[in-house]
């Protein structure tokens, strides 16, 4: 894809969402310490964790209410069905 990149005043171009992401996980050597691996690896799993239960609870919503949906089509399909044969 030849997508055209913005440039900031200074002439350098303007990050991509993905490269800003990725800027924010990588360890900067003017942070003035060492990060343990296994606690960026704990963090990320704690969010992916909690994005997970979260994105479970958003379907679970979902589902109820298509299986609500459902339920009124189907509904008002069978009173229909009922008023033609009755009327």
């Amino acid at each position: 894809m030849n997508q055209r990149r913005s440039h900031t005043w200074c002439g350098e171009p303007v990050p991509t969402p993905l490269e800003r992401a990725l800027a924010r996980f990588r360890r900067s050597p003017e942070a003035g310490g060492v990060v343990s691996a296994r606690v960026s690896a704990a963090e990320f799993r704690a969010a992916a964790e909690q994005r997970l239960r979260a994105l479970e609870r958003e379907v679970a919503e979902v589902k109820g209410r298509v299986n609500g949906l459902i339920f009124v089509v189907a509904g008002a399909v069978i009173t229909q069905l009922l008023l033609r044969l009755v009327g």
